[in-house]
């Protein structure tokens, strides 16, 4: 007998997807937002399922019952669970905050396209097929490029059209990557692929590296790394808060796609690579927040820095080194969603203006708190979880000769989030114009609570870092050559 629990890999495709339907077929009303907000609870309510089952071995599912490498596959392990959780958190305060602030009714399509927008990052985190890989970054990319412009304006116009051309350019080298890759192995399916490269003629050995080498462009302009990431701080800082904050996820799909491609696939030839450019795109990161004079503009250049550093721990090539960057990601992606949300709230009781000088918010301890919170685990302080990652980074480089490189860009750029954070952080609730009255009422809890609930990553990670690091190090082993597991936490 079939049950829900042999189709439970899919589920989290089909939610969204089903959802999606649903609400496009409805007016906009109060039913659409709780269907939508339904259907997202639901999503995490399934993914919690599927990461307490994911210490039970990989899960395949084979749509139509066709075997690899004839059939499409989807796979769940450790690292797509994890991510799948993490997808469902940050969705699930981002879709309230929009309900809340009624920017859920900036676009006629905003719930349908939010659905739409996890069915893609859902399918990209579960895939084992390189070319639906490709339809998934597609799909959420479709979503992105329509939640991007909901509002108008002209500078969300002009990012819009940047990233919408540079992502349309990636997409069509990725198709020739694919059909190269194709043409010479007959394989698309991810581990058949890995088996029929390394048994490949010396005679294919350059189209194999050239169409590698598309890859490793394509991954890098969706995770934004240097010198692909130029169409980052505009977009992210031009959108709506929920759609930054839901935006967070897209750079991690890249960080996840060059995971989970090359290390196994391609091997050391190309992974070589990344912890140069991640170094590259931590330091070019840390220098345009230090350069940034408003909070959402060095909010979205915190994102490229989380991304070299993401890179730096897989390009060491070790279990420590990616287990190392599996923690920072979770923190850096529910810190990052959260601050997104805090500087609308912010700028929403400052009249919008993020400029010096302006008037004081209605509640400065409260939002001034999140901002601390937020600021200390974005700059890698102790007692919060951006130590916790930044730590074990630290740690994994260790025994490597990029011990010098990673520690000094590392901290150096540690310093310098501290640096600009600091300053934001007096501008923001320190330097007004003496005798403004405050102007704004206090935002209803139904606002400040999506962005405290992603803030709150901070402590809780570092309280309960013990069993997510014993998790990252489980999960990141399989996905590399050698599966020596190093201890990073006794």
């Amino acid at each position: 007998m079939v049950t829900v629990a042999d189709h439970a890999v899919i589920l989290p495709i089909l939610l969204p997807f089903a959802a999606g339907i649903g609400l496009l077929l409805m007016p906009p009303c109060a039913a659409t937002q709780r269907m939508s907000f339904a259907a997202v609870a639901a999503l995490l309510s399934l993914a919690v399922l599927l990461i307490l089952t994911a210490d039970g071995g990989d899960r395949f599912y084979a749509l139509g019952g066709w075997p690899a490498p004839f059939g499409i596959t989807l796979a769940l392990d450790r690292l797509s669970a994890l991510l799948l959780l993490l997808t469902a958190l940050v969705a699930l305060p981002a879709l309230c905050y929009a309900i809340s602030t009624n920017l859920d009714r900036q676009g006629r399509f905003f719930h349908p396209l939010f659905q739409f927008q996890l069915m893609g990052l859902n399918g990209a985190f579960l895939t084992g097929d390189l070319f639906n890989l490709f339809v998934f970054f597609e799909i959420l990319l479709m979503a992105s490029y329509s939640l991007l412009i909901q509002g108008g304006g002209r500078d969300r116009i002009r990012a819009s059209l940047h990233y919408v051309i540079l992502n349309l350019t990636g997409s069509a080298l990725f198709l020739i990557a694919i059909g190269t890759l194709y043409g010479l192995t007959g394989a698309l399916n991810l581990a058949e692929l890995a088996t029929r490269i390394a048994a490949a003629p010396a005679a294919d050995a350059g189209l194999l590296r050239a169409a590698a080498g598309l890859l490793l462009v394509v991954f890098g302009l969706k995770a934004a790394v240097l010198p692909l990431y130029y169409w980052l701080p505009a977009a992210y800082a031009n959108t709506s808060a929920p759609v930054a904050a839901l935006f967070a996820l897209l750079t991690k799909v890249g960080v996840y796609s060059i995971i989970r491609v090359f290390p196994l696939t391609f091997g050391p030839e190309f992974t070589g690579w990344l912890l140069p450019l991640g170094l590259a795109t931590l330091l070019a990161g840390s220098m345009g927040v230090l350069a940034s004079r408003e909070l959402r503009r060095l909010i979205a250049y915190s994102v490229i820095v989380s991304v070299g550093t993401l890179l730096t721990g897989i390009g060491l090539g070790t279990v420590a080194g990616l287990s190392a960057a599996l923690t920072y990601l979770v923190h850096t992606t529910l810190i990052t969603a959260g601050l997104f949300l805090l500087a609308d709230l912010i700028a929403d009781q400052r009249g919008h203006s993020e400029s010096h000088p302006a008037s004081p918010v209605a509640q400065p301890y409260l939002l001034g708190g999140l901002f601390l919170i937020g600021a200390m685990a974005l700059a890698g302080l102790p007692p919060l979880s951006g130590f916790l990652g930044k730590v074990l980074l630290l740690q994994a480089a260790g025994n490597t000769p990029a011990l010098p490189w990673v520690w000094s860009i590392v901290l150096g750029s540690s310093l310098l989030m501290l640096v600009a954070l600091s300053r934001m952080g007096s501008s923001l609730f320190w330097a007004v114009q003496d005798g403004m009255a405050i102007t704004a009422l206090p935002a209803p809890i139904r606002r400040w609570w999506p962005v405290a609930a992603l803030l709150a990553a901070g402590p809780a990670l570092m309280l309960f870092g013990q069993p997510l690091i014993h998790f990252t190090i489980a999960a990141a082993g399989p996905l590399l050559p050698s599966t020596a597991i190093l201890p990073l936490w006794r």
